[in-house]
């Protein structure tokens, strides 16, 4: 499917907002709400847009920690390792990646003892490193269209 101008307006406005109505983005961008609708379902089933989310504050429901945490897999972990971690709850985000380590998480912890448990659990897959989130720069910047 070809993002034109028009979706990408429509795009851009559920970025910034994903709870406004269509009829609101509808007056913004200049066509009806039905529209709005129709183009945001085709975009979805052609799996440009992923999902709908609240994001919710770690630090305000009571975890006072945010980490980057990488992994070098150990020889024949790696694997293990990928089937496991969708089932900690503090990671928000896992990455494979290229370079010297395999996995790059963002979690969140709710003292420095939970940071210690989570990595005892972490450590029989391979090595980490961390590193402290002292503070957020960018927080979801939105996607443009490529120029």
């Amino acid at each position: 499917m070809k993002i034109d101008a028009l979706n990408w307006k429509i795009l851009n406005h559920l970025q910034a907002n994903a709870r406004q109505s269509n009829a609101e983005i509808g007056r913004q961008v200049g066509i009806s709400s039905p529209a709005v609708s129709e183009r945001i379902k085709k975009m979805e089933d052609a799996g440009i847009i992923n999902a709908f989310y609240t994001e919710v504050s770690p630090f305000e429901c009571g975890y006072q920690l945010k980490a980057i945490v990488t992994l070098r897999a150990f020889m024949g972990k790696l694997k293990p390792f990928l089937d496991m971690v969708k089932k900690y709850d503090e990671v928000l985000n896992c990455y494979r990646i290229t370079g010297n380590e395999n996995i790059v998480m963002e979690v969140v912890l709710k003292n420095q003892k939970h940071l210690e448990t989570f990595i005892d659990q972490l450590i029989v897959y391979g090595e980490t490193k961390t590193q402290i989130v002292l503070s957020q720069v960018v927080n979801h910047n939105p996607i443009k269209p490529l120029k």
